[in-house]
């Protein structure tokens, strides 16, 4: 995957919530899902023409009309940002596909060693989860990755057969150090076998996160959730 463009900064700043910034590898285009819905709408449209350059307005408008319906359920479910992550595979293996989301909860403690603790605790109780302890710049977080089979209907393959689907799944849980939140990173992606590029590039976003005071936080990102939306 390349990432050697400067990655865009960006920032959740709920109205109830501490600003939390972090930083996305090149080739990851991103819905702010907690903004007004004709803004979510709009930025649903840039998305898709910046996935599809090359494609025809009805694919756009199909394809944005898709999107910012899948952005109007995430806020529901206390998404604050949503991204389609598209890599291209060396030596012409086609394109890798992931989605992320960010989703910020209150955790009900202030000590993050304290809430990242527990939450090692909960995942480790799923054998099926690989769970590992990590000691972030920003603070301590806990990540847990698993792989799961699923099958898909006939009616959606292109052999007309049921077909087995492995799915992959990043998923890093960080504990604010200004307030009681927990942020989540969800990556999820078909493209296994590129699982450890996938790896490398959410170790590289949730390397960068940062909680910045309020005031240091303005100008410094572009804001990509602005209500308390995604408050619990």
């Amino acid at each position: 995957m390349n990432s050697t463009r400067a990655p865009e900064s960006l920032i959740i700043d709920g109205a109830a919530l501490p600003p939390m910034a972090f930083r996305l590898p090149h080739g990851m285009h991103a819905i702010e899902v907690s903004l007004a819905a004709d803004e979510r709408a709009e930025a649903a449209r840039r998305l898709v023409r910046d996935i599809y350059p090359q494609g025809q307005e009805s694919l756009w408008e199909s394809m944005g009309s898709l999107y910012s319906a899948m952005a109007d359920e995430m806020l529901a479910s206390g998404v604050g940002f949503f991204g389609i992550g598209l890599y291209e595979i060396e030596d012409g293996g086609g394109v890798a596909h992931c989605s992320l989301t960010v989703a910020v909860f209150e955790s009900g403690e202030t000590d993050q060693d304290v809430v990242a603790q527990g939450i090692q605790a909960l995942m480790l109780g799923d054998p099926l989860r690989e769970v590992t302890w990590l000691d972030l710049p920003c603070g301590p977080a806990v990540c847990g990755v698993t792989f799961q089979k699923l099958l898909v209907d006939g009616a959606y393959t292109k052999s007309s057969q049921d077909e087995e689907l492995v799915m992959g799944q990043i998923q890093v849980h960080v504990p604010f150090s200004t307030g009681p939140y927990t942020a989540v990173f969800t990556l999820d992606t078909a493209s296994v076998e590129q699982s450890d590029e996938f790896s490398h590039a959410v170790a590289g976003i949730v390397g960068s996160v940062e909680f910045p005071s309020p005031a240091g936080a303005e100008g410094a990102a572009q804001p990509i959730a602005s209500n308390s939306s995604v408050e619990k």
